[in-house]
């Protein structure tokens, strides 16, 4: 069993495991989508896609990318509250948060040429349970909203949604295919790593 975030699992693992099923035939695959991370071990997962920093385990990681945390809101609610131009100017403006496994009180941001770190307390007009209703309730003008780039990928693309305090932004967040330590790596195992991997790593490069 192999598990992914939902849209991230949907966007991109998805191609991945239906070309490989294609490639080996012999081969079946259970592709769990999930916005939690679940346990390799008691969940019987064979590998997992973690965005994040990973927590100091037995687990074996191959690094596939990264992922920026960006911050954007639609062009009619930019026009009618202005542009900040920095991370405290979201005071005053209406936001959208996406209540994620690990929620915090607030955005973190990245001081630019440093370091640094800058907190900014987020008092929602809107908080949704999910990034996709977060993105959506963006493109809509209900607030600014901070989610991962590929969330928010295609509608940066059409331009119904824009970035901002791009300077601002946190170090990007590395992007792992994880699986359990225990011995000899099964050969269906083997031959997906071998296969995912360089596509991860390809779209991360085009992204």
């Amino acid at each position: 069993m192999i598990t992914a975030p939902i849209l991230f699992g949907r966007l991109h693992v998805l191609p991945i495991v239906t070309d490989f099923l294609s490639t080996f035939p012999e081969i079946q695959v259970r592709l769990l989508l999930a916005d939690r991370n679940l346990h390799l071990i008691d969940d019987n997962v064979d590998m997992a896609v973690r965005i994040g920093a990973l927590a100091d385990s037995s687990m074996i990681a191959t690094h596939v990318g990264t992922m920026r945390t960006v911050t954007c809101a639609s062009p009619a609610l930019l026009a009618g509250h202005g542009i900040p131009k920095t991370p405290h100017d979201l005071a005053r403006m209406p936001c959208v948060t996406f209540d994620s496994p690990m929620p915090s009180p607030g955005w973190r941001f990245r001081q630019p040429g440093s370091h640094a770190s800058i907190e900014v307390a987020i008092q929602p007009r809107l908080s949704v349970t999910t990034a996709e209703a977060a993105a959506e309730a963006a493109v809509r003008g209900v607030g600014v909203t901070r989610l991962l780039h590929y969330q928010v990928a295609d509608s940066l693309e059409r331009g119904a949604l824009k970035l901002i305090l791009k300077s601002f932004e946190p170090t990007p967040a590395p992007v792992h295919l994880v699986h359990a330590s225990h011995g000899q790596m099964p050969v269906k195992m083997r031959r997906f790593l071998d296969f995912a991997a360089p596509r991860l790593r390809r779209a991360f490069a085009q992204a």
